[in-house]
């Protein structure tokens, strides 16, 4: 099954959880084993292969134990400016990394006045 946009939360989590279990067993590596590998408990373990909700770090773990952390790369790559961007903030004469620190929020196109006090309604 493919993860993507139409599949549930359940879904995604249910099919972690079973590519997860697969990993472990064609490792050759026991609930248990793995478990303890990671770091965390059985119980634990089991729940997420079921498909049920988990901890981030938890799942780290896991990922680390099954030698898997090569996918967190692709799974949200690090961010990066345009050329325009750079270009652009190299212009301003801005130092460090060049990346920008914050989102910009978007201009409603109405012009900022005054603010309204009263009296002024006349």
């Amino acid at each position: 099954m493919n993860i993507d946009m139409n599949l549930t939360d359940d879904g995604v989590l249910t099919e972690l959880g079973q590519r997860l279990a697969g990993r472990r067993v064609v490792m050759g590596l026991t609930q248990a084993q793995l478990a303890k590998q990671a770091g965390v408990a059985k119980r634990t373990l089991e729940r997420i292969e079921a498909g049920e909700s988990s901890q981030l770090l938890t799942l780290i773990r896991v990922l680390r134990a099954l030698d898997a952390m090569a996918g967190l790369e692709q799974l949200l790559p690090t961010a990066q400016q345009s050329p325009m961007a750079l270009l652009k903030e190299r212009e301003k004469g801005s130092a460090g990394t060049g990346r920008r620190q914050r989102a910009s929020s978007k201009k409603s196109g109405i012009a900022e006045h005054a603010p309204w006090t009263w009296g002024d309604d006349a």
